[in-house]
């Protein structure tokens, strides 16, 4: 195909400790995958099949500085392991799955939580209140294969809000992956977010987030 009849999207490019940027292909997300979160957001924490949702790819930043979404009076934080995937494909074998992963690193899955709840009730998508400008900030990823266990934790200004433990995981990293590509065709540059432990909370304007992996590069970043 020749030229285009408007200028194409700028790459989304992640940081990545000590190598080149990681292109961003596509957000996937994975719904309450830590018991403890799945009760406190009123839901049964037995191991039922994953579910997923996605973020658009422009979402994804290393900003210090995220700004405020319009639309909300109640922003929530979750601090969450990312996986970068260099490789992919459909009907991947649990066996295999971590074969695509190229790197992990800390992301927030920033959420408009009163529109959540407006859409839960009514039984719609989620869309407005996980896929918004700036809502997936990360930290640089770091090549190799991806933790399983260690502390994840996130802090506002100091004050310690989320903490648990990777091995807490209801779905590993490995079965994520193999039942994301039983719905999508996975390709290098897809980023997934596995869910966030207990904790989750309101961020104020001004308020700075330091989300943290033990083993991984922190994601760091000031509301405006």
């Amino acid at each position: 195909m020749g030229s285009t009849v408007i200028a194409p999207p700028p790459h989304t490019l992640i940081e990545v400790k000590g190598e080149a940027a990681f292109p961003v292909r596509r957000i996937y997300c994975v719904g309450r995958n830590y018991a403890d979160h799945a009760r406190e957001m009123g839901a049964d924490p037995d191991r039922e099949p994953p579910f997923f949702f996605t973020k658009p790819r422009d979402a994804a930043g290393n900003g210090t500085e995220i700004p405020y979404p319009p639309a909300t009076d109640d922003l929530h934080h979750e601090v969450e392991l990312v996986l970068a995937l260099k490789s992919g494909g459909a009907d991947i074998p649990l066996s295999r799955a971590l074969d695509h992963v190229y790197g992990a690193a800390v992301g927030v899955d920033l959420t408009r939580r009163d529109l959540q709840a407006d859409a839960k009730k009514a039984g719609r998508p989620w869309d407005t209140a996980k896929g918004f400008d700036f809502s997936a900030p990360m930290g640089p990823i770091t090549p190799g294969e991806a933790p399983s266990r260690g502390a994840i934790r996130l802090s506002v200004d100091d004050a310690l809000r989320q903490t648990g433990d990777l091995a807490d995981m209801i779905w590993s990293s490995a079965e994520i992956i193999a039942a994301l590509s039983t719905l999508f065709t996975l390709e290098a540059g897809d980023l997934i977010f596995t869910g966030t432990p207990a904790g989750v909370g309101p961020l104020a304007r001004g308020e700075r987030v330091r989300a943290e992996i033990e083993g991984l590069e922190p994601a760091e970043f000031v509301v405006i």
